[in-house]
This record gives structure tokens, sequence and C-alpha cells, in this order.
């Protein structure tokens, strides 16, 4: 008997879509110049862009909201509420990850047509929920879905 495991994530032209699309919309809506990155369900990076005049820590920003979607199966923004409801867990469980999550809105979990979460997005650069509109906008181009929490 052949046993196969089928690993689900977004292929490179599925993230290029995700990063394009995020910064289109966030041209479109003159938001302030972002970071973008795609990971996929083991929180490998398969794309990411940096726009110009985004600041030099906005990268990280974005991966550790996508990590800690993945982390915890959630989008950031619900994550930012537990970190607010249960600080002791929330503190514990990043310390148990390895740190570098980033628990406010703009980690947006990537879910095809039945729920099954396919990796994250992470956006950082202008407010918490622009970064969430222009993450969920890449992620809709793309054809799937987006879990912002």
């Amino acid at each position: 008997s052949h046993i196969s495991f089928e690993v689900f994530m977004p292929t490179l032209a599925v993230a290029q879509t995700i990063v394009r699309e995020a910064l289109a919309t966030a041209r479109q809506s003159n938001f302030r110049p972002l970071a973008v990155v795609v990971l996929d369900a083991r929180s490998a990076v398969v794309a990411a862009a940096s726009e110009d005049g985004a600041s030099l820590k906005r990268f990280e920003v974005a991966q550790g909201k996508a990590k800690g979607s993945l982390a915890f199966n959630l989008g950031s923004r619900k994550l930012g509420e537990m970190a607010v409801e249960r600080p002791h867990f929330f503190a514990g469980a990043a310390h148990a990850v390895g740190g570098g999550l980033v628990p406010v809105a703009g980690g947006v979990l990537i879910k095809d047509a039945n729920g099954a979460i396919l990796g994250a997005v992470g956006v950082s650069g202008d407010t918490s929920d622009n970064d969430e509109i222009a993450a969920i906008a890449g992620i809709k181009a793309a054809g799937l879905t987006g879990d912002g929490g």
C-alpha cells in the first residue's frame, strides 16, 4: 500500500499575485509604503516585497504578523485580542514558539475553499487595519480566502 501526504501551500505564482495585488490595493488607497510577506504553512517565505520608502524593519514586522497567525491558526487581529485578554498565556506561548510574533492586525491566514490553511500573509507599513485590508485584497485576488481574525 502507498501512503501519500499532500502538503498544501501557495505556489510561487500565487504568492507573487498576493504580493502584487496587496501592493496595488495599497497604492490605490494611498497607504504608506508597505512590506508584504507570504509564508507557506511551515512559515517559510514564498514571496516578499518592501516598497520604496518602507522603513527598515517593516519586513520583520510583517513576517511576525504572519508567523503569529500560523503559530496559533488565528488571524493576528484575533491574536492581539487574546494578548489583551490573556496576557500571561500570550507571553508564555510567544516564548514557547520562539518569539517574533506581532499580535496586531495585518497577519492573515490564507485558506482554500474547504477552509484548509495554506499559509499566511503579513503586511506592515500603514495602520494595522489598512495592513489587513491590503493582505485580504491580495489573497482574494489570488482566488483564496483571507482570515484576519
